[in-house]
């Protein structure tokens, strides 16, 4: 299994690559959003696109690759009328990632589920109570999604932009439920007040309190994503006050308007390889990229890595 020597690996403080965005990259190769549940639809169509990207991520020197399924939780599908197709876009987005490893010729390359607490993405407006699922349903759509991809053939569960502070520890029970691997990654934003806060958009919730969510047992890395490169070295700090193993850094740059994701004031690859290099002297060990980051910033980490390990 791939996993165990990666595993390995960061036990001996080796620095690992993670891929950069699928969605906002299938986007950016021309696939069409889908208006209501964003990129996961596209997994069904796409095959090849999908492959191709994660082709491209290995050829730059991801270790991780991270199938399309952050948006494909049921309850996000559903509502974009694809529910009852909640297992085959699952599985056609793990496919695809197998796939690619596969035709890269590199089998130590290890395959991830992306897991996240999405309910609802049909607009960028809070909706009123009554057209959002009972946290009781969200719940049971986390575990099914997390069992999913265990059944698909992923070899990690990377829990992405955890950030609300009711949904983050039903996932994280989720994952663990699976005996896979699990990374967990949180997500953050500047509050009008200068605290660092959750990105949790509805009220101002402190990071720290989505920190205390983090497990002290059973998983095996933790980290940021999702969030401006310019924070990320102030969240590492603090999730590094409770949590002491591997720490990942994944950042993501532009903005997200339903359903399509904002190519502006994109990070370029040479800005993004000193904050990389930046986080490694912080102690990072998994670097990486989120929304709207390419092939380019991935070649950028492996380039900060490469920086760094000449330094020591």
């Amino acid at each position: 299994m791939p996993y165990s020597t990666l595993k390995q690996r960061l036990d001996h403080g080796d620095t690992v690559i993670l891929d950069g965005a699928t969605g906002t990259e299938l986007q950016r190769r021309g696939v069409d959003m889908d208006p209501a549940a964003w990129c996961g639809v596209a997994s069904l169509a796409n095959q090849e696109v999908l492959t191709d990207i994660h082709r491209d991520y290995i050829a730059a020197g991801a270790e991780v690759i991270t199938a399309n399924t952050f948006a494909s939780a049921r309850v996000v599908l559903k509502q974009a009328g694809y529910g009852d197709k909640t297992e085959e876009i699952n599985r056609a987005a793990v496919e695809a990632a197998l796939r690619a490893r596969d035709r890269s010729g590199n089998p130590e390359v290890v395959v991830a589920g992306s897991l996240s607490h999405m309910v609802y993405l049909a607009s960028d407006r809070v909706p009123p109570p009554d057209e959002m699922p009972s946290e009781a349903e969200a719940a049971e759509s986390f575990a099914e999604l997390a069992q999913l991809l265990k059944a698909a053939g992923v070899e990690l569960l990377l829990l992405e932009m955890m950030y609300h502070p009711k949904r983050t520890p039903k996932v994280v029970e989720a994952a663990l439920a699976t005996g896979l691997p699990v990374w967990f990654g949180l997500s953050a934003r500047r509050g009008a007040d200068g605290r660092l806060l959750s990105f949790f958009k509805e009220t101002d919730v402190p990071l720290s309190e989505i920190v205390k969510m983090i497990p002290e047992r059973g998983i095996d890395a933790a980290g940021v994503m999702h969030t401006g490169a310019e924070i990320t070295a102030e969240a590492l700090a603090l999730i590094h006050k409770r949590y002491k193993g591997p720490l990942s850094a994944y950042p993501d740059s532009g903005y997200f308007e339903m359903p399509d994701w904002r190519f502006h004031d994109i990070v370029t690859p040479a800005r993004l390889e000193q904050f990389y290099l930046d986080w490694l002297y912080q102690g990072a060990q998994i670097i990486g990229g989120c929304c709207g980051l390419t092939v380019e910033h991935i070649k950028a980490a492996v380039s900060a890595r490469d920086r760094h390990q000449n330094a020591l």
